[in-house]
């Protein structure tokens, strides 16, 4: 059977609690016997002295037994408990008063006399003539005739047979089962109230305990735990600490994975539309070549050269996707490496001016350019930059009827060079704002994003740690309401000669 931890806890508390209440009753006990032993022994410890001095037990022929008889006798008569042994120099019984066969040593041990009769701490245990290895409090004096050297002890045993009978007696009795109840019962509520607090102590442990079990196995938490309101700063509950990270762990966690998510879900629907995009330029270069071939007798030059017109661009706008498709996969999920320099801006900009000259004019759209004098070069990716302003570029003239323009205005701001790009073409409506930068579809198929291109140019510049954003407009060209028709994109770029390693996409 397996036990929780809180029921661990309670158990070893429980056999402790018991552990030390036996422990505490064996002290008591002893400690009880021991004084008792104490007071008992110095309030008879001048006994024996007495009786060796006022009474006559010995003459000039020795040892009086009728005297030794009546005393023992008297005595025994007026303390039940006390035992009287009279002892020679090497500690043999010379004389008692016992029952016949209730004495069973023939000698006792003297150490404990002389340490008695020297005055040393009480108390102090002797030798049990009625028991074989018993020991007893007692009282001893040295028997002598006056000028004479000792011929014997008074030996007294002042917790005798008698005493230990009533004692034994006592502790069958009530008062001692009273006692010995009310111990159990101070254990008891010991350990009820021990084993409250261990359940309140253990409670956020529980707690912590029930949020991992309902923690999903793929990470995704079926309810996000809330962190506790006890885990202020400067906690120093181990337990609410350890309750605080696994929510913030947890929420971390649910955040990443529903991102994960996410993306999956974009690159499942990204894969699916594309593959729709692909499959109509497709099927019309298919479909025209196929036309080609089997009517090449029977066509026109005229109808010959507009079906291969045809086809041509198709088959141009199939190369573009992939390619854009290849380098979003490449930006997103490859090891790019920037191939960082120093470089002007106003020249890729001139170059990518004249890139769209001649679509620009076809168009009848104008390309104007803004460069303040002296401007600073940039440190960053030639490549990619050309490339981030070739598609924002390219999506403006695409969107910009005839007649419009396109402005590229740089300048310098806060020690980076600013590029804006805008045009006066349809504008983005507000269903597309939201998701501008985004993926280009939504999971009912239908275009929602500002396409693959500005996908691009975003990765690009998140490279370069830089933003593209959309500014609002008004109706001059200048910052006001973004309701107003046109699109104008800014993006930063350092200047000067900035580490490589600054740059995430070179770590």
């Amino acid at each position: 059977m397996t036990l929780t931890l809180t029921q661990r806890l309670s158990l070893v508390f429980s056999a402790l609690l018991l552990a030390c209440c036996g422990a505490s009753a064996m002290l008591q006990i002893r400690s009880s016997d021991l004084h008792e032993k104490e007071v008992v022994q110095n309030l008879s410890k001048n006994l024996a002295d007495h009786i060796a001095h006022r009474t006559t037990l010995m003459d000039a022929n020795g040892l009086r037994p009728d005297a030794v008889r009546q005393l023992f006798g008297q005595l025994m008569m007026v303390n039940p408990s006390v035992e009287v042994y009279l002892l020679d120099n090497q500690g043999r019984i010379q004389g008692d008063d016992a029952p016949a066969g209730h004495v069973k040593r023939a000698q006792v041990d003297l150490t404990p006399i002389r340490q008695f009769i020297a005055g040393n701490a009480l108390p102090i245990v002797g030798d049990d003539p009625r028991s074989v290895d018993g020991k007893k409090v007692f009282s001893a004096a040295p028997l002598q005739l006056s000028g004479q050297a000792p011929s014997g002890y008074i030996y007294v045993v002042l917790l005798g047979e008698e005493h230990d009978a009533l004692a034994a007696r006592v502790a069958a009795s009530s008062v001692l089962r009273t006692t010995l109840w009310s111990m159990a019962l101070v254990a008891l509520l010991g350990l009820l109230a021990g084993l409250t607090a261990f359940g309140l102590i253990t409670r956020p442990l529980r707690r912590l305990t029930d949020a991992m079990r309902r923690f999903d196995a793929d990470g995704e938490p079926d309810t996000q735990p809330a962190v506790p309101r006890s885990a202020a700063a400067g906690q120093r509950d181990e337990i609410a600490v350890l309750e605080t990270t696994f929510a913030q762990m947890a929420n971390r966690i649910g955040e990443q994975w529903r991102a994960l998510t996410r993306q999956d879900q974009q690159r499942r629907e990204l894969i699916a539309n594309i593959s729709h995009d692909l499959r109509t330029p497709l099927t019309s270069l298919h479909g025209y070549l196929e036309t080609l071939s089997l009517k090449s007798e029977t066509l026109s030059d005229a109808e010959r050269k507009r079906y291969l017109a045809i086809a041509l661009a198709q088959s141009l706008k199939v190369g573009r996707l992939a390619q854009s498709l290849f380098e979003l996969a490449r930006l997103e999920h490859g090891n790019v490496q920037l191939a960082l320099e120093r470089f002007s801006l106003v020249d890729v900009v001139q170059d990518v001016f004249q890139k769209f000259e001649l679509p620009a004019e076809a168009r009848q759209i104008e390309l104007r350019a803004g460069i303040p004098p002296r401007l600073p070069n940039v440190y960053a990716d030639l490549g990619m930059i050309e490339r981030v302003l070739t598609n924002l570029l390219d999506n403006a003239i695409r969107h910009t009827p005839a007649g419009g323009h396109i402005d590229v205005d740089l300048a310098l701001q806060d020690g980076k060079v600013e590029v804006t790009v805008s045009d006066t073409g349809s504008g983005i409506s507000p269903a597309q704002r939201e998701a501008l930068f985004e993926r280009p579809f939504s999971a009912s198929g239908a275009h929602r994003g500002g396409g693959l291109g500005l996908l691009i140019v975003r990765r690009m510049l998140q490279l370069h740690d830089s933003r593209i954003r959309l500014v609002e407009r008004d109706a001059t060209g200048k910052a006001g309401t973004i309701d107003t028709p046109g699109a104008t994109f800014r993006f930063e770029l350092p200047t000067g000669d900035r580490q490589a390693t600054q740059l995430p996409g070179n770590a």
